[in-house]
């Protein structure tokens, strides 16, 4: 039997006595609930209170026990909107598991621009000295600590079976932003890439690399596409060479490993589902990293499925040729076509995937859930 899931916000549920039903209605099984997450504005097309929910930073949704954080450098914010409850992850868990619904816990680990904001000393800091204060870097020992701590608070206080962690890495320089005003740059996918390269001061010490003149290289290269248009290409490896190429992906792939490891023991036996791509080049909310070779598997790789058809197809394949670690299949049903949803999900099944999450149960509309209704009786 294929595991269908759904994921969902706490304001979807949270003073809608009619959410869980509407979930329940779409077949799934399970819900991934997010219990800590970015700013995002978002629809609630059915909710008695509100239409529009703006999450203006990033926040926690469980129980905050302030005692329990005293001692972080890094402390998340409680939201302040849509609902008066200081427990909305709990409320809305309490709800669907009456349903019947299996619960797993959405951590969002390492994006936060409030935070990074706060502590500018701790966020991605390119090869200009610039910083991007919505990326929280992982090789910061306090941004690690912040992870554990937000995984331990939960599974201290909740009986969920399993965690999804998104952004359990490095976020890059693609990142929508307030007014996004990059687009005419035409930088290309290894430029951007060069300036997702994160030169902080634990960073730095830990690539064991000339840094100085590893960070002039990168400005060159950089510098030469955005003003002669002289494009950098798509491989770090060609610009940058293989042994240096190597030694980020080596020093990448040891942080994100070594807090895997950490947040698989802080869990207590839950299942951790990896937000993830098999490209260790990869910044961003899944990430990237060599799926044959990655020191700390989880429980399963969940691998974002929201291109077109025949991509996504060939990325779960590959996947799943490199890699004997079960795989959650993340699909989009907001994109162009919700009326192929049912034809995906049964070609990502053949190609591999254990389960599937359906992105998102309260984002959509009543043409997309039927959709999401149609591919859970396709796939069995």
């Amino acid at each position: 039997m294929v595991r269908h899931g759904a994921f969902a916000y706490t304001w979807d549920l949270v003073g809608d006595p009619a959410a869980v039903t509407r979930i329940a209605e779409l077949g799934v099984d399970t819900v991934t609930l997010q219990a800590a997450y970015h700013s995002v504005r978002a629809t609630t097309a059915w909710h008695p209170r509100h239409r529009i929910v703006h999450a203006e930073h990033a926040a926690a949704y469980f129980r905050l026990r302030p005692d329990r954080w005293r001692d972080l450098r890094l402390q998340p914010p409680a939201p302040s909107w849509a609902v008066d409850d200081d427990d909305r992850f709990g409320t809305a868990l309490a709800a669907l598991t009456a349903a019947g619904l299996r619960t797993e816990a959405w951590i969002v680990l390492t994006h936060s621009s409030v935070l990074g904001r706060s502590a500018p000393e701790l966020v991605v800091r390119n090869a200009y000295g610039e910083r991007f204060a919505h990326a929280l870097c992982p090789a910061q020992p306090d941004v690690r600590e912040y992870a554990l701590r937000l995984v331990q608070e939960i599974c201290d206080q909740y009986d969920v079976p399993a965690l999804m962690l998104e952004a359990c890495g490095w976020l890059g320089f693609d990142h929508l932003s307030a007014h996004e005003k990059t687009g005419g740059a035409d930088l290309s996918p290894g430029a951007r890439d060069l300036l997702s390269i994160c030169l902080c001061p634990a960073c730095s010490q830990a690539l064991q690399l000339d840094v100085d003149e590893l960070s002039a290289d990168i400005r060159r290269l950089l510098d030469r596409e955005l003003q002669h248009g002289v494009q950098v290409g798509d491989q770090l490896v060609d610009a940058l060479g293989i042994e240096r190429t190597q030694a980020l992906h080596n020093h990448r792939s040891a942080v994100i490993s070594g807090l895997v490891r950490d947040i698989t023991a802080a869990a207590g036996g839950r299942e951790i589902l990896l937000m993830a791509t098999d490209d260790p080049q990869v910044t961003g909310p899944d990430v990237g990293i060599d799926l044959a070779a990655f020191a700390s598997p989880p429980t399963a790789y969940t691998v974002k499925c929201w291109d077109d058809e025949e991509s996504a197809i060939a990325r779960l394949k590959a996947a799943a040729a490199r890699t004997e670690v079960p795989l959650v299949a993340n699909v989009n049903a907001l994109g162009d076509r919700p009326a192929e949803l049912p034809s995906l999900a049964g070609r990502l099944v053949t190609a591999g995937a254990q389960q599937l999450r359906y992105y998102h149960a309260g984002l959509a509309s009543p043409a997309r859930r039927a959709a999401i209704r149609a591919a859970v009786q396709e796939v069995k």
